[in-house]
């Protein structure tokens, strides 16, 4: 599908946790092709921000023509973002980049996600069928776990300062729990992610993972959000806004 710009409408932006705020916007376009795994990209209207900032697509709502946006307010653009209200006009690039392959057999889908990497994960959660087994990780606190858990899923937190749950990491936790499926479905930090690759191969789960990297234009021109991926056993680099953002796990160069 062709990307385009189109204004959105704000039917909901509060917060939900410190620096993290839940948006909800009226977008018939955007919401009618939308994917698990995609993002879209927000502009901030104003005089010094003139890129658009990438937002994963956390949820999506073909009834009422709704996405939703979790994000954090982190820069000026997503400052910006935090202050607006219910009815607000936005200007909306979308819809971006390729998401997630989801199996809908009746099996058992890990979802492993890292702080503001967990969002995009839970469209997927809602999408697929079976046993749902969620591992969220976060420095301290906690988001978005009430949701997963009114999809059915069966939830584990880490905190890096024991906050919450278990005090330790993801990967910690999984080998704790000796955490095993049939897929996993990953957004987060690359540390985390590349852990995750090879507890994957040890266990034999065939793993996608959705890489957060710096953007600028969003639509594949600026080639400035590259990683190195193994096509034919050689490595290439691609481009995560428009190649990706979700990959094979075990095509994934890390360096």
């Amino acid at each position: 599908m062709k990307k385009t710009v189109v204004e959105a409408t704000i039917l909901k932006n509060e917060q939900i946790a410190p620096d993290i705020f839940d948006m909800i916007l009226h977008t018939k376009d955007l919401s009618k092709n939308a994917k698990a795994g995609q993002f879209v990209k927000l502009y901030p209207d104003n005089n010094k921000n003139l890129l658009p900032r990438p937002i994963s697509i956390c949820g999506i709502d073909r009834e009422k023509e709704t996405i939703r946006l979790v994000y954090q307010k982190i820069g000026e653009g997503t400052c910006l973002f935090s202050t607006m209200k219910q009815g607000d006009k936005i200007r909306v690039l979308g819809n971006c980049g390729n998401g997630y392959n989801i199996f809908e057999d009746n099996k058992t889908h890990i979802f492993v996600g890292g702080g503001i990497g967990i969002p995009p994960l839970l469209e997927v959660c809602k999408q697929v069928k079976g046993e749902k087994i969620v591992i969220l990780g976060f420095r301290t606190g906690q988001f978005l776990n009430k949701d997963f858990e009114k999809l059915g899923a069966k939830v584990y937190i880490a905190t890096d300062d024991g906050s919450v749950g278990f005090k330790g990491n993801v990967i910690e936790l999984m080998k704790k729990e000796n955490i095993i499926g049939d897929y996993i479905y990953a957004c987060g930090p690359k540390p985390m992610l590349q852990a995750l690759t090879e507890y994957a191969k040890e266990k034999n789960i065939y793993t996608q993972v959705s890489m957060e990297e710096r953007m600028a234009c969003g639509i594949g021109a600026c080639v400035g959000c590259v990683v190195k991926i193994l096509e034919n056993g050689s490595p290439v680099y691609k481009k995560v806004c428009k190649d990706g953002p979700v990959f094979n796990s075990l095509e994934v160069v890390y360096e």
